[in-house]
């Protein structure tokens, strides 16, 4: 990509598709038009209706960079800043762990709690932030919800608390940086109709040795790891709902293919639980944990 050079939107989309390819991008025709959509400030439509325009030596600066980043394997979602959830988009930062598409489907289970609280303002706790997808998910689909959120990362707690002031939903949404619920107040305690968590959950050795570089090597490893059998965190979680929930309260969390069955007979072994399950993610994999107290 010298510099000098008239390098239009239709130039450049073809030679980063051939240099990410030749990186091992697995899709990188659609990467290349992701970074051109974030230099350019266009929408992907808007690449193709403007394929002779001439990118400017800012647009070129950023492409650059976004390119030298994303050939090096960096998740594109750290290149541009951004990624869409659901009906939002978060903004997206190295140390926090990126929102997927599968974490969709503990959000619908969260929501069906919310419908089923006989509140005309359910309250709602998340452990683990992150970006605040999920929370901020809740706050503006379910009218009237107000979300406690807490993150032990202080990274995460700055940017979930960004993404909520973006959203102007300050009103109704608290983030916490405490570990698990040790910052929220004693008052709260016992209240909540929902308790989520996409906690981290992949096992040690499957997150040493079969999770791409991608992943691993980018994503913060606090977010990711849990323990020998992915279920360190979760157990405390488990602690911790009889003290959160209130009688009739949901436990939601997203957990690893081959341990969430594990995490929901743990769950079947402690007493005040009515209802057990285990629901699907969109590949059609055993993911998301779904629990009612008593």
């Amino acid at each position: 990509m010298a510099t000098g050079e008239v390098w239009t939107i239709q130039r450049i989309l073809n030679w980063t598709t051939g240099y990410l390819e030749r990186k091992g991008d697995e899709h990188p025709r659609l990467s290349a038009e992701w970074l051109l959509c974030n230099a350019c400030n266009l929408t992907r439509i808007e690449l193709y209706t403007n394929f002779d325009k001439p990118l400017t030596s800012r647009e070129l600066d950023v492409m650059r960079d976004g390119v030298r980043r994303r050939g090096a394997g960096e998740p594109l979602q750290y290149v541009t800043g951004e990624m869409p959830f659901r009906h939002i988009v978060m903004r997206c930062e190295k140390g926090v762990l990126i929102p997927r598409p599968e974490t969709e489907v503990l959000v619908d289970a969260a929501l069906e709690a919310l419908e089923a609280s006989e509140s005309e303002a359910p309250l709602a706790l998340e452990v683990g932030t992150g970006t605040g997808c999920i929370a901020l998910s809740l706050a503006t689909e379910h009218e009237g919800t107000r979300v406690i959120a807490t993150d032990l990362s202080p990274a995460a707690v700055t940017l979930a608390t960004r993404n909520r002031d973006a959203l102007d939903l300050a009103g109704v949404m608290d983030v916490v940086e405490c570990d698990m619920a040790s910052g929220v107040p004693d008052a709260l305690m016992g209240r909540f109709d929902l308790l989520v968590s996409n906690p981290p959950y992949i096992p040690s050795d499957v997150l040493a040795q079969e999770v791409p570089a991608e992943v691993k090597d980018f994503e913060p490893e606090l977010a990711l790891d849990g323990g020998e059998d992915g279920l360190d965190v979760f157990r405390r979680i488990l602690e911790l709902a009889p003290v959160a929930l209130a009688p009739g309260g949901w436990l939601c969390v997203e957990l690893f293919e081959d341990n969430v069955n594990d995490a929901a007979e743990l769950v079947r072994a402690e007493s005040g639980w009515e209802h057990v399950e285990v629901r699907e993610d969109l590949t059609h994999r055993p993911r998301v944990l779904v629990a009612v107290r008593a």
